[in-house]
């Protein structure tokens, strides 16, 4: 099995810390090698800098993954964003000899060289492939039995050419992760749809960013579930934080709770819900906190 440094991204330290504990505490109960990834900065985010500035995203990304062969471990992100910009930076890299030359022109000015001896993972992708659902399963101590709408977003799944993941219009990796905790995938109208706030979105045209947030609520909303479960903080800030926002703009409640994958994981494995950082969403319902109380102390 791979051994794998954790990279955390900005948004998980700066918003979401209860997704950095919720992940740490289930990779070492599933007995996961995993370190922490010390001196990373930002991935960069994909949808700006890779547009706007191609060479300073390759060179930023570049350092950021060397940091993971100094330590001869494999990144791991718990971000779709960092694993879209990580991971499509490194595959460049690898792949052009004449970008790799250019890239570690601007590295060595800080001692640093990208070699191409690390891959980069995604927390759903290596826990579907390197685990398997059916080891998950066999340590699940506590069923959970909610009915879940799987939020997969954009840079998980695609490109899907350099991704391997299967379907990007039907994917079910992510599905069985979720089923596997004992809770059910419930299928809804335009599931695969953007969150809307990638690609500068949600800090440019911010009204149009909730609308997308809007119109995905609402279908998730009339397949009456319990909850949203995401892999990716920005994602989950959008769709989270997004609520009353929504609210504020257009009115509308949904009151919809959000959890990052490695808390639901976290919930079947038998941790609290407080030492998941599940309280510290933007969206408190009360409902689904006494549910998640309940499913711990009757299971």
């Amino acid at each position: 099995m791979a051994q794998l440094a954790l990279f955390l991204g900005c948004v998980i330290p700066n918003r979401y810390p209860g997704i950095e504990m919720a992940t740490k505490i289930c990779l070492a109960k599933l007995d996961i090698d995993c370190t922490d990834l010390p001196g990373a900065s930002c991935c960069p985010a994909p949808g700006v800098f890779r547009s706007f500035d191609s060479p300073t995203w390759l060179a930023l990304a570049g350092r950021n993954i060397t940091l993971g062969e100094d330590m001869q471990r494999d990144l791991l992100t718990i971000c779709n964003g960092c694993f879209g910009s990580l991971a499509d930076a490194n595959h460049t890299l690898k792949e052009s000899e004449d970008l790799r030359e250019k890239t570690n022109v601007y590295l060595g000015k800080i001692d640093r060289q990208f070699k191409g001896t690390t891959d980069v993972r995604h927390i759903a992708e290596f826990l579907y492939s390197d685990i398997g659902t059916g080891k998950i399963k066999e340590a699940i101590e506590k069923p959970l039995g909610l009915k879940v709408a799987v939020h997969y977003g954009c840079h998980l799944i695609k490109p899907s050419r350099d991704r391997g993941l299967g379907s990007f219009e039907r994917p079910r990796f992510f599905d069985e992760l979720v089923e596997a905790t004992g809770s059910v995938s419930v299928e809804y109208s335009d599931k695969m749809e953007c969150c809307g706030a990638g690609g500068g979105m949600r800090s440019g045209l911010k009204e149009r960013s909730l609308a997308m947030a809007d119109h995905k609520l609402s279908k998730i909303k009339e397949a009456g579930v319990d909850c949203i479960v995401n892999a990716c903080p920005f994602c989950h800030m959008q769709l989270d934080a997004g609520q009353p926002e929504i609210k504020k703009a257009f009115g509308k409640t949904y009151d919809i709770p959000v959890l990052h994958y490695s808390q639901l994981l976290g919930l079947a494995l038998g941790f609290p819900s407080e030492m998941l950082g599940i309280h510290l969403n933007e969206v408190k319902n009360k409902k689904f906190a006494e549910k998640l109380k309940s499913l711990v102390e009757e299971n």
